[in-house]
């Protein structure tokens, strides 16, 4: 994965409820691990914008409910500061499910997108209406 340039609080951790901002069918998923953290023996594993990371499906279409998938992190509602001195928040959780090599796996993106996800991921902050 590439660095990004913001400085990123890491606040979601397993269990956390996220909405699924494309037209793949999921409407609603839950965070089970994140791929690439590195934390001490016994602590949470933390996510953070732009990150990929391992999700259930629990709300959705019937053929994709309880479905492990693989997701990345476009919104986020704690705050986190950009460079050059913005902070930056959204109002939910929000991810996109991505395929084994981190390309979309659905045609159209719900919602804006942050830049630092563009950073890392260019064929998501294609797909998506606004880059903020």
């Amino acid at each position: 994965m590439r660095a990004i340039s913001a400085n990123v609080v890491r606040t979601l951790t397993n269990k956390s409820v996220c909405v699924c901002a494309d037209n793949s069918g999921a409407k609603e998923v839950y965070i089970i691990s994140v791929f690439g953290h590195k934390t001490k023996k016994k602590q949470m594993p933390m996510a953070g914008i732009a990150d990929l990371i391992n999700v259930v499906v629990k709300k959705g279409k019937p053929e994709m409910k309880s479905k492990v998938e693989r997701a990345v992190i476009i919104r986020v509602r704690k705050e986190y500061r950009r460079p050059d001195g913005l902070r930056i928040k959204f109002e939910d959780n929000a991810v996109v499910l991505v395929d084994e090599k981190g390309l979309p796996k659905a045609s159209e993106i719900k919602g804006v997108v942050a830049k630092e996800v563009g950073e890392r991921w260019p064929k998501i902050a294609g797909l998506a209406a606004a880059v903020v």
